[in-house]
Parts: structure tokens; sequence; C-alpha cells
């Protein structure tokens, strides 16, 4: 009986041992791969699920999509201001109207006044440095630009253009793309990312969610959605929707 017990607790204390090392083990290789992670700037698994959030558009992403609306409309206007010059007839002054309206309600009273001259311009002014310094400089164009967008709703109102009145909206135009394209590329690669440093990550995702209420505020739940819809009837009306004719030809040799 005495062997027996023995044994029967040298067996025990084996398999407690055993059982014991695995579990330590495991838990090392846990600590190691979690400081590894940190060590590459990876978080780890349970990190990722909270940080994560497939889905969603933050505030920087917003302002960016939101000129890509713009430069559609810019496109409108210069490719309309080519043939405003060559034939004025073929543009008919509906889709020029539709697309200053598409400008003022969605550029204009929107992304400028609501979010830009609200939120970012106050902020990147205070913080300084060269995006502060441009701030008084894109309010000034902004203003510049309501009174464009003012003169081709005027113009453009009537059901044709004269040649008279076509070449003058077509040098507004020109104006405007040539002045929005300078004014979004300083935005884009300055002004925005400097107003994002300015935030901490929950400072970023509280303006995500104010940016989005005010958006469905002014537009109802699909603004974005329908101003993509807008433009491009806008472009299939004057036979811009075909991305593919814009391909560059090759240099002559």
């Amino acid at each position: 009986m005495t062997c027996k017990t023995d044994a029967s607790k040298r067996n025990f204390l084996r398999l407690t041992t055993t059982v014991s090392m695995g579990v330590i083990l495991t838990g090392c290789q846990n600590a190691g791969n979690s400081n590894a992670s940190a060590q590459l700037g990876k978080p780890s698994s349970s990190k990722t699920a909270e940080s994560e959030k497939p889905g969603e558009v933050t505030a920087t992403e917003d302002l960016m999509r939101e000129h890509g609306i713009l430069r559609r409309a810019l496109l409108v206007y210069s490719e309309a201001a080519a043939k405003l010059r060559s034939n004025p007839a073929t543009v008919p002054p509906e889709a020029l109207q539709k697309t200053a309206k598409l400008f003022r309600a969605f550029g204009e009273d929107y992304h400028e006044k609501k979010l830009e001259e609200t939120f970012i311009f106050p902020a990147v002014k205070k913080a300084g440095a060269e995006a502060g310094s441009l701030a008084d400089i894109l309010i000034t164009q902004h203003q510049r630009g309501r009174e464009i967008t003012d003169y081709i709703l005027s113009l453009t109102q009537s059901a044709k253009l004269g040649i008279a009145n076509a070449g003058q909206l077509a040098q507004a135009m020109d104006a405007l793309v040539r002045m929005y394209r300078a004014h979004a590329a300083r935005e884009d690669t300055l002004v925005f990312p400097a107003w994002k440093q300015t935030l901490s990550a929950a400072q970023l995702d509280e303006m995500s969610e104010k940016f989005e209420d005010i958006e469905h505020e002014q537009f109802g739940e699909d603004g974005f959605d329908d101003a993509v819809k807008q433009i491009r009837e806008i472009e299939t009306a004057l036979g811009l929707a075909d991305l593919s004719q814009f391909t560059a030809p090759l240099p002559s040799r």
C-alpha cells in the first residue's frame, strides 16, 4: 500500500509540474507577443478592436472628399468655359446653373462657412506657422468665390447664352477655377494637416461626429451621396461623365 501511495504522489506531482510549466510558457509567449507588437508600434488585438472603426469617416477625410465634389464642379466650369468660347450653343445654361447652386449649397454655405470658417481657420490661425498665415487669405478667397457664384447664377438664368455673355461667363469661370485649384491644394496639404495636429485623438473623434451632425442637419442623412449624384448628373448633361476622355495623349516625338 505504501509503494502504491508513493507512486501516486509522484505521478500527481509530475502532472502538476507539467501543467504549471505549460501555463507559465503560454503566459510568457503572450507577453512576448504583446511586447513585440508594442516595439513594432502595433496595438494589441484588443486595442485594435477598440480603435478600428470600419466605415467611419474622420473629420479630415470628410473635408478632403468634400473637396472632391468641388473639384468636379470646377472641372465642369473649366470644360464649359472652353466650349463657351468656341460654340456657346453647345453649353446648356441649366447645367451651369445647377453647378453653381451645388457649389453654393455644398461648398460655400456648408463646407466653407459651417466647417472651415467656424472650426478649421480659427484653430490654425491660433496655432500660427505657415498654415495659420493663410487663414485670412483663404477667407478673402471664399468671399470672392461667392461673388463669382452670384455672377454665374445671374448669367445662367436665361435659356440661352449670348455671344457677349458667353465670353464674360467663360472668363469668370476660368478665374474661379484658377483660384480654387490653388486654394484647395493649400488646404489639403497645409491647413487640414495643421488643424489635425491641434487636436488629440479624442478631440478628432468628437469633431468627426460634429461634422457628421452638421452635414445631416444641412442636407439630411445622405448629404454627400446626394452631392455626388448631382454632380454626376451635371457631368452627364455636358458629356463629361466618361473619365477615359480625360486620359492624356502621348507627347508627339
